[in-house]
């Protein structure tokens, strides 16, 4: 691939810091309205149905990621080889891959839906949900699962791109859905009284059209791309690829949200307005961390295309850009939630109980958002160069290790108010694991693709 040629998406030539940047603002924005779509669902019900559906509402979603977390991760493994062979200039590959995953992710969200629904009660069970949320919660998860296929394919149409170094039509993708979603949150919730039915059949049909919109794009923007939902083809030798790379991802997020699980079984011990707190609460954490998750992802790909073009001098400077990003936009984020955070609890409910454990999940894990900051963006240069393991190995030992134990150590010794401070001792282990093991140097080793690998080449869209 020539230094002076622009090829849309192209990110192995031109400074980094100004390529990262410019490909996360798109992510960051894509993350801000992925949040209001959900921050909407849980405004709704808290303020239309009641303190017990929002509550329903946010302990149903972990069970729900940790069934399709598998996928997802599959899926990730997939965009790395993408943005690998793309950075190679082998666009034949690029193609073959994205309909090798499209075909494998559409027929595996079948078993996945129905298992998610036979599953949905016995795991609200088992996480102590109390029996006042329960049916709310089965119901919600039922509806999001049968619906589960939309999602998924939303979710692939945004990955594809993101990997070709496009952020900005998958934003377009998500303001589309959102859009929807609002209108029909109020629609159903306000005007035809479906409660948290309602807030469940509005996400499933905004994703619905949502994939629809990118699947039209998709083909049309990447003349390469044939995404062809009645003829899908596969290959073999990709999947293998796809599955040695995504599967310890997938395992990683799996594993991870049963974790998650175990946290909110133990929040959820502690009643309904403790549990609407802590679910409102993550609504608005996830603002404060979207800088740095978007740098990452973007960091991801630029990693991705360079090491696939050859050109690993480039990865450490994309670092080092990320780094300074990440951390500076992290301070403005933390300021702006320890001040604010009250104010932004009120959205979710007036009741003071649920403002206060919305506050005390939020105070602590906020001093501590820096070590995640650093954490992630070491950890994204080893998932673009297609270093799997380590990543997944340092998430779940700061998790299942550090994480878990510290929150109900802290829960019987101290109270429910410090049970969040397990987060900061889980990211110091996690960056102290991601530093050493980057320079090691082992990662670089772990490239599926090269500049110097000898496929079949099409030329790029200019």
């Amino acid at each position: 691939m020539s230094e002076s040629k622009t090829v849309r998406g192209d990110m192995t030539a031109g400074s980094p810091a100004k390529l990262i940047l410019a490909f996360s603002i798109p992510l960051l924005l894509g993350n801000v309205l992925q949040q209001m779509y959900n921050m909407v669902d849980s405004i709704v019900v808290g303020n239309y149905v009641g303190t017990i559906a929002l509550a329903a509402v946010g302990t149903g979603f972990p069970i729900i990621y940790m069934m399709v977390a598998l996928f997802m991760g599959i899926g990730n493994g997939a965009a790395v080889i993408i943005s690998q062979y793309f950075g190679a200039g082998n666009l034949k590959k690029v193609s073959d891959t994205v309909d090798t995953i499209y075909t494998a992710g559409i027929v595996g969200a079948v078993p996945v839906a129905a298992v998610g629904i036979l599953l949905s009660g016995p795991l609200l069970r088992l996480i102590n949900t109390p029996e006042n949320a329960f049916s709310d919660a089965r119901l919600y998860m039922i509806i999001i699962f049968a619906g589960m296929i939309f999602s998924l394919g939303y979710n692939l149409n945004s990955a594809v791109m993101q990997s070709l170094g496009d952020s900005k039509t998958p934003l377009l993708l998500l303001t589309i859905a959102c859009g929807l979603n609002v209108v029909m949150d109020l629609v159903f919730v306000i005007l035809f009284h479906w409660g948290v039915a309602g807030v469940a059949v509005a996400t499933i049909l905004a994703q619905a059209i949502a994939w629809i919109v990118g699947l039209f794009l998709l083909n049309r923007k990447y003349t390469y791309l044939h995404v062809n939902l009645l003829k899908f083809s596969f290959d073999k030798e990709l999947f293998r690829k796809i599955i040695k790379l995504g599967l310890p991802n997938g395992l990683q997020q799996m594993l991870f949200s049963v974790g998650t699980l175990a946290l909110q079984s133990l929040v959820n011990s502690y009643g309904s307005d403790f549990m609407a707190g802590f679910n409102g609460a993550n609504k608005i954490d996830m603002f404060a961390f979207f800088p740095a998750q978007s740098f990452g992802m973007a960091l991801t790909t630029f990693v991705g295309q360079n090491i696939g073009a050859g050109k690993m001098h480039r990865v450490k400077e994309g670092l080092r850009a990320t780094m300074v990003m990440s951390i500076l936009c992290g301070i403005g984020a933390m300021a702006l939630v320890l001040v604010w955070g009250p104010n932004m609890m009120h959205l979710f409910s007036q009741e003071p109980a649920v403002v206060q454990a919305g506050m005390d999940y939020l105070r602590p894990v906020m001093y501590c958002y820096l070590l995640f900051a650093v954490m992630n963006t070491f950890l994204s240069v080893l998932r673009g160069a297609g270093d799997m393991v380590f990543p997944m190995i340092t998430s779940l030992l700061s998790l299942w290790l550090i994480r878990l134990p510290m929150a109900y150590l802290m829960a019987h010794f101290f109270g429910k108010e410090y049970i969040f401070f397990s987060y900061g001792g889980g990211w110091l282990i996690g960056v102290a694991m991601a530093i050493v093991y980057y320079y090691s140097g082992r990662w670089k080793k772990k490239a599926v693709v090269t500049a110097a690998e000898p496929e079949e080449h099409l030329e790029k869209d200019e």
